[in-house]
């Protein structure tokens, strides 16, 4: 572990010398003048967690994720992003290219995250929450390589993601395949409301799985309130369909308390249905992977905000629900988190 760890931030500094490098040569002819030197940015958050009813308990580093970031020409920019420790291992994530034309439109090649749901797009330094919505982390939370087209409206505040991806895991793309993904999303933003609607169609077992989001959002200084709704169908009737929903709120209060800025309280109702990933099990059918819950969340934090430097604590309690008879399946207890989260 600490060999590969030593390699990966090794091979990440080579890289990012590399471009510092290319980015100190001069413009030629009437070349506008780009900013070539690359960003780095990073979040940590570590965390302790206490579970119900025999009360267990454990640290864990959540994320350790640094990104890389930068332009080689005024349209043409570039994102690199490893998570170091994702509960001690370390997760390759993004790495892709983007060209941005005709001012309102952009073509991205690589791996990312598929154009679909609002709550699963936010990463670890955005999070309202200790942990993720189950719309957020069991449905749909999909990174895959493909080519995705995007159009950002200026005189409109529409924006519209389309993509084509691999079918196939996101750590194999040697795969020849037949079947592939595809994902759409559309946000419209109306004064302080933001409307939301995307579709993602995968196959990632064998069965192809279709899933439709709506969302609907509503922000205003320091209260955000939010609701998201998601209907999978498994094709070839090999599951029946699943829902899936939340609806918080978060407000957060202005104080003077040195050296935080602001203190928020936020609650969460979310669940879901009986779900399937979509690998068939020995018989061929496909298995609830996770059953049926429902989850109450409340929590607060306390933040410090310094330009795009920022450090919080999360504190959260989560109870759970679980239909009659349901056994659970474990790591779904009663619990409470305490979080760091440093984000810059």
């Amino acid at each position: 572990m600490v060999k590969k760890i030593v390699l990966c931030v090794l091979t990440w500094l080579t890289v990012s010398c590399a471009i510092s490098a290319a980015a100190t040569d001069t413009v030629s002819g009437d070349e506008e003048k780009v900013d070539r030197v690359p960003k780095i940015h990073g979040v940590f958050r570590g965390r302790y967690e206490g579970a119900w009813p025999d009360y267990e308990q454990r640290f864990q580093v959540r994320n350790a994720r640094v990104s890389l970031e930068g332009n080689i020409l005024r349209d043409l920019d570039y994102y690199f992003r490893v998570d170091l420790c994702d509960r001690g291992s370390i997760k390759f994530l993004d790495a892709w290219a983007r060209w941005r034309f005709a001012d309102e439109f952009a073509v991205k090649v690589g791996r990312f995250r598929v154009p679909f749901g609002v709550d699963a797009f936010r990463g670890p330094g955005g999070y309202i929450f200790a942990n993720r919505s189950f719309i957020g982390k069991e449905m749909a939370n999909v990174r895959q390589v493909g080519l995705q087209l995007g159009y950002y409206g200026r005189r409109i505040p529409l924006t519209v993601e389309a993509g084509v991806f691999n079918s196939s895991a996101g750590s194999d793309q040697e795969v020849w395949q037949k079947d592939l993904d595809y994902a759409a999303k559309l946000s419209y933003r109306l004064g302080n409301v933001t409307l939301s609607t995307s579709y993602l169609s995968l196959k990632p077992s064998g069965i192809r799985m279709n899933i439709v989001d709506g969302s609907v959002g509503y922000k205003w200084r320091n209260l955000l309130v939010e609701g998201e709704y998601q209907h999978l169908a498994y094709c070839g009737n090999g599951y029946k369909d699943v829902d899936a929903w939340l609806i918080f709120g978060s407000y957060g209060i202005p104080v003077k308390w040195n050296p935080f800025d602001l203190l928020s309280f936020h609650g969460r109702f979310d669940a879901m249905t009986d779900h399937s990933d979509g690998a068939p099990g020995p018989d061929g059918y496909l298995v609830t992977d996770d059953p049926a819950r429902r989850r109450v969340t409340v929590g607060a934090a306390l933040s410090c905000n310094v330009k795009k430097v920022k450090a919080e604590i999360i504190l959260d309690y989560e109870k759970y629900f679980f239909d009659s008879g349901v056994v659970d399946p474990g790591g779904q207890d009663n619990r409470i988190v305490a979080e760091l989260v440093l984000k810059f």
